[in-house]
């Protein structure tokens, strides 16, 4: 398993499916509907997954947990532990949560590339 993460709008999934010679049509986009298609090789906006699980009482890692195999994936990350701390406590949790399902990804990763500016960097 991959993860790749990043601020918003820097270019991870560009990034991505050039440094893996990936295409389009294996991209899953994630909403905030709850679903998780790991049929596709590439999760793309795994905060919007993180979201929802946050808002309906689930915790998002143990989700992952359960969904079994996610080698060979590319999860594809926005970075929200940047900036100022929400002051709505739902926000705040959200935030939490996206953290503790990043550190749980990137234990488990072969890789771990960080995006900026379109510039990956590998991490692990």
């Amino acid at each position: 398993m991959i993860l790749v993460f990043g601020g918003a709008y820097q270019g991870k999934l560009d990034y991505a499916l050039d440094k893996f010679s990936l295409t389009p049509d294996c991209v899953y986009c994630c909403s905030r509907n709850g679903e998780l298609d790991l049929n596709k090789d590439v999760i793309y906006g795994l905060e919007e997954f993180v979201y929802w699980c946050n808002a309906n009482g689930f915790e998002a890692r143990e989700v992952l947990q359960v969904r079994g195999d996610l080698s060979g994936k590319v999860f594809i990350a926005c970075d929200v532990s940047q900036g100022l701390v929400p002051m709505d406590a739902t926000d705040r949790a959200f935030r939490e949560m996206m953290g503790r399902t990043l550190l749980y990804l990137a234990k488990d990763a072969e890789e771990v590339h960080r995006v900026f500016c379109g510039l990956g960097q590998r991490l692990k």
